[in-house]
């Protein structure tokens, strides 16, 4: 049985999802450039599904919903 792919990811694992750094996923997020964190009772994890959208510039069509 394959294992369920993943909703939400930490930093590193957003961060990878993305070839990067997470300090320089880090300091694209601070800036504005990468959507903020949502918050998970006291976690902080990332949309995968608005991650591989903004990868793919899915993202930026008019009609895309997260």
């Amino acid at each position: 049985m394959a294992s369920p792919a993943p909703i939400f990811a930490r930093e590193r694992t957003a961060a990878q999802l993305l070839d990067m750094k997470p300090s320089e996923f880090r300091e694209l997020v601070d800036a504005g450039i990468l959507p903020p964190p949502e918050s998970l009772g006291d976690f902080e994890r990332w949309r995968v599904s608005l991650l591989v959208a903004i990868n793919t510039g899915a993202a930026f069509d008019e009609d895309f919903e997260p």
